[in-house]
């Protein structure tokens, strides 16, 4: 069995009530799986073994093993979650379509469309049927993988829909991106159709980690930036491979000087979380508590608080605020790289209000 720490984040899921599951005894064998700490807890309670497995996300609960011919096999239960059936969202403009396509507990894939030559990509495809699902919908030719990294709930998928989708273009920054063809750098560019892609290496959360920003030429449409386990709304990823040096470069000096309109689709929909936090790093903050109000209106209504601007996140996401003097206050610093460190390290261990 192979066990690979850490995961991105943590997240909250209860077998009996916020997901339907069915029991089974199961093992998983060669495929990768990952103990996942319940969030809101710093990592303290009780956690949940998670993987992927003949197409199913398998969950079990502590270590309830028994002998079946011999061999250690885990009561599991194989889950659909009340995120993944939520509804996908499409972000349609002029020359580039996205929807949004809910994935496992709180992950997001992105079908990137190409109006002119309805050329479609695919952002981390955890689920490759209901990303084959979605092009067929749309009637659309899905040529192109891009990879954030090589975490299972991004990459996980890739493999399987390569089987199903032969001929595919698989791009990734790491070797460990399943199913890749093509690794890429920092400001590598290709194209998907007449959209023109650059690869933005963002490494920290993991070392190969890849933001893909895709633009029109001769377009007035925003941008867009598919930025993964780096950026989230009001948010940033663990530092699971990196430091605070590297995602400061990663936020403020790649990404913050993107243009301010530049559209955001984050690999998670943790906003909510992420917004409870920033509110505790700057109470005083008008942004923080308008943002927070309307992402819980949108989530309670069945709708992604996804996608953000970059010029949104310079007014509520703490982590892309750490040369302000109030956030610099709070984590009593007054250097932004060691600023960006020490609320990284709060929020590691941050209790989420139930509010």
């Amino acid at each position: 069995m192979q066990c690979h720490f850490p995961m991105p984040a943590p997240f909250s899921l209860s077998l009996s009530s916020s997901s339907s599951s069915r029991g089974g005894w199961a093992w998983p064998g060669g495929e990768a799986c990952h103990w996942l700490p319940r969030e809101g807890q710093g990592g303290k309670a009780p956690r949940i073994m998670v993987w992927a497995g003949g197409g199913r996300l398998w969950a079990a609960a502590g270590l309830a093993v028994g002998l079946r011919s011999g061999f250690p096999f885990l009561r599991a239960h194989f889950l659909h979650t009340e995120f993944e059936r939520r509804s996908s969202k499409l972000v349609a403009q002029a020359n580039m379509k996205v929807e949004l396509l809910p994935a496992l507990t709180d992950n997001y894939m992105y079908l990137l469309i190409d109006e002119e030559t309805k050329e479609a990509a695919i952002v981390d495809p955890v689920q490759p049927q209901k990303v084959l699902d979605a092009v067929r919908k749309h009637g659309v030719k899905l040529t192109t993988v891009l990879t954030t990294h090589h975490h299972w709930d991004h990459a996980g998928g890739n493999e399987k829909l390569v089987k199903m989708e032969p001929g595919l273009r698989v791009y990734g920054g790491d070797s460990r991106v399943g199913a890749l063809t093509q690794k890429v750098s920092h400001l590598m560019s290709f194209q998907v159709g007449s959209l023109n892609v650059k690869c933005l290496a963002t490494p920290c959360h993991t070392s190969g980690h890849i933001c893909y920003f895709v633009t029109k030429p001769n377009s007035s449409d925003p941008p867009a930036v598919f930025t993964g386990d780096t950026l989230f709304v009001a948010g940033c990823g663990k530092f699971f491979e990196g430091t605070p040096e590297e995602m400061y470069k990663a936020l403020i000096e790649i990404l913050g000087r993107l243009p301010p309109e530049t559209k955001v689709y984050c690999g998670h929909e943790y906003t909510i979380n992420n917004l409870k936090f920033a509110r505790h790093v700057e109470p005083n903050n008008s942004a923080i508590q308008h943002k927070l109000s309307w992402a819980k209106a949108k989530y309670d209504s069945g709708e992604p608080t996804i996608p953000s601007t970059i010029g949104e996140e310079f007014a509520y996401n703490p982590f892309m605020r750490v040369r302000e003097a109030s956030v610099q206050q709070h984590a009593k610093e007054a250097d932004p790289v060691r600023t960006m460190g020490a609320i990284r390290r709060e929020k590691d261990g941050f209790k989420v209000p139930k509010d």
